[in-house]
């Protein structure tokens, strides 16, 4: 009866690749729409992903999230010093500067400062250069995406490519010199803004003068100690707000979840994809029951039962929601691979393949099921009558 199944179902080509037009479609908008979603929530909280030496970071007890920097007195770095469990603790400066470019336009980028004697919460990786080189004097590292893109420097001839910034080149802060020491990969930001670092001493230089400009406080606990316990220490001891890495992490991308229209939107294309999927796919499975009523009336009136049929039917449509997955899920995996590097946002993790799979599920199972009514009920004479 299997073989029957498959026979009846890949004979009515039309049909057949009907319903899988409808499928993939359902699983390559939902995967895609929903990957390039998971990429646009981790560039919120990249910053944080990349500064992974500190277990707690402190900051006003008003900010929303990474970027709402809302500057610290540089005495609070001494207080949480002072907090039982304390290990280190070091200053972070984190601001939006204007670069000033050869051909005099501007570019905005973060400038982040690090400590000057430990340089805690530098780049995860570097190209060229080494971290060291900071302390050389007006030392910058770039980006090395930013170095190749939007503070890349004009072509000596018109029409060849810009040439991205190197190690030795000079750029304006603020209108400071800074001397590029190095290059370094980093997450990309949710602006795409480029990425500049620096000593601390040295970004509150470039940055406009205030009377507080100490952005967060990095801390490290204890052997022994919880992050979790030190942050409620700081908090209670200081009046900071205290976060440990996950907990400012999740407390970014809330307010991007909570504030902004991005998960509407693309929540907006997934339902769409879903409904659309399953309208192609159910009605070209229903049509094609329809069709094929005759020969489920024959096959009842040689003793199938309804059991049966319903399994053949539910073979049918697993056939095709596995096939159309799999071509779903490829098409979305192979966009993700020719927009790498750009600045399409695009992450794919393990389990969104299991959320798409049980979307693809539930529309092969609305589309079984509307057939499956219709043969139930259907009656043996059927394949009599003229």
């Amino acid at each position: 009866m299997r073989f029957i199944a498959l026979r009846m179902l890949l004979h009515d080509r039309a049909k057949y690749l009907g319903i899988l037009f409808g499928i993939t479609f359902a699983s390559l908008l939902i995967t895609q729409q929903a990957s390039i979603f998971c990429g646009l929530m981790t560039r919120t909280f990249g910053f944080i992903t990349d500064t992974g030496l500190p277990d707690v970071w402190v900051m006003d007890p008003k900010v929303q999230f990474v970027d709402d920097v809302k500057p610290l007195q540089d005495t609070e770095l001494l207080r949480v010093r002072g907090v039982e469990g304390v290990e280190w603790a070091t200053p972070l400066y984190k601001g939006m500067l204007k670069a000033r470019l050869d051909d005099g336009s501007y570019q905005t980028c973060i400038v982040i400062g690090l400590d000057d004697s430990t340089l805690v919460g530098g780049p995860p990786e570097m190209v060229e250069g080494s971290l060291a080189d900071l302390r050389r004097a007006d030392g910058v590292i770039v980006d090395a995406f930013g170095a190749a893109g939007k503070l890349a420097r004009p072509p000596a001839v018109k029409g060849a490519k810009p040439r991205p910034l190197g190690v030795g080149d000079t750029i304006e802060l603020n209108d400071h010199r800074a001397v590029v020491v190095g290059t370094c990969r980093v997450s990309r930001t949710f602006q795409s803004n480029p990425v500049v670092y620096t000593t601390y001493s040295r970004a509150t230089t470039f940055a406009p003068q205030e009377r507080k400009l100490l952005s967060f406080v990095l801390a490290k606990a204890k052997p022994g100690v919880a992050p979790a316990d030190l942050a409620a220490r700081i908090q209670r001891a200081t009046g900071l707000a205290a976060y440990t890495h996950e907990g400012f992490r999740d407390l970014t991308m809330l307010y991007f979840m909570r504030y902004t229209g991005i998960p509407i939107n693309f929540g907006i294309a997934v339902i769409l994809g879903f409904i659309v999927g399953t309208a192609i796919a159910g009605q070209t499975f229903y049509n094609f029951t329809l069709e094929n009523l005759p020969h489920f009336g024959a096959l009842k009136a040689m003793g199938a039962t309804n059991g049966t049929l319903v399994r053949m039917i539910f073979l049918q449509a697993a056939l095709v929601g596995s096939i159309g997955y799999g071509l779903g899920v490829g098409g979305a995996a192979i966009f993700g691979a020719v927009t790498k590097g750009t600045e399409v946002a695009f992450r794919l993790p393990w389990w969104l393949l299991l959320i798409t799979a049980g979307a693809i599920a539930i529309i092969c199972l609305v589309a079984a099921i509307l057939s499956m009514i219709r043969v139930i009920r259907l009656e043996p004479a059927v394949v009599f009558r003229s």
